[in-house]
């Protein structure tokens, strides 16, 4: 009886309720639904065991495209919500912490040149959301033991011009440092400007550097196995949403320059 009472109130409280249903059929998001049951401290393990004969509700796992989902146990639930990551994941990352770092610098171009306010205040989101990325994307890659740049990278910043060496100056380049970024030579010519013309290029310029983005995300996304990590999955969904919106309003503020 003392049974039967604990599980009616597991179900009152929904933790056993089937995941919503996706249009094609399938179950969505089951294991982040698994994954947040488990770090609120919710035995699943337990609970079945103590409700054995109870028939519950199945959990499961949406098959790659093409392919069946497949049914899992809670345990196998929880250690897929862990999921492991790819090479692809770990280079979207360290790639994507560069592409970032251009855009803060970008933005702090456009605190002393530009003039116009409501592109001003838009830097400045920008700004503050791609700082809160890159410290989500490095502590992405440090608790998986990987590090936070690629061989060749070099670490420094993410576009301006460091084209004199051993005393000679030598002209930028107009070579991105990754598809998506601007060249460092596009990067001095918006360091030159000021004032309106400055604000044009920078909007100009962001909105192919977000562009930039969600082609890196469609590109992560079309290797097979890819952005599986719960974690990185919701960051790209993220980014998607966002950037597109961003986007939309820089080409809503040029047309008004």
């Amino acid at each position: 009886m003392r049974v039967r009472m604990m599980l009616a109130g597991v179900v009152a409280a929904g933790l056993f309720a089937f995941p919503a249903m996706a249009e094609d059929g399938q179950y969505a998001r089951p294991l982040t639904r698994i994954m947040t049951e488990a770090a609120a401290g919710t035995s699943l393990a337990g609970l079945i065991a103590l409700g054995a004969g109870q028939q519950t509700p199945p959990i499961f796992q949406p098959g790659a495209p093409g392919a069946a989902s497949r049914v899992v146990t809670p345990a196998e639930a929880i250690a897929l919500g862990r999921s492991t990551f790819t090479d692809d994941d770990v280079a979207f990352m360290q790639h994507m912490i560069v592409h970032h770092a251009q855009a803060v610098e970008m933005v702090e171009l456009l605190q002393t040149r530009g003039v116009h306010p409501t592109v001003r205040r838009l830097g400045q989101r920008i700004a503050l959301g791609q700082e809160a990325e890159i410290a989500l994307m490095r502590g992405w890659l440090s608790d998986r033991g990987q590090p936070l740049e690629m061989p060749g990278m070099g670490g420094g910043h993410a576009g301006m011009d460091h084209s004199h060496h051993a005393g000679h100056a030598m002209p930028p380049s107009d070579t991105p440092v990754m598809a998506g970024m601007l060249s460092p030579a596009q990067m001095q010519t918006l360091a030159a400007a000021s004032g309106p013309a400055f604000d044009r290029l920078f909007l100009e310029g962001m909105i192919r550097h977000h562009q930039g983005a969600l082609d890196m995300v469609d590109a992560l996304l079309a290797n097979p196995g890819a952005a599986e990590d719960t974690m990185l999955s919701d960051f790209t969904t993220s980014v998607v949403a966002d950037q597109s919106a961003e986007i939309l309003r820089m080409q809503s503020l040029l047309s008004d320059l």
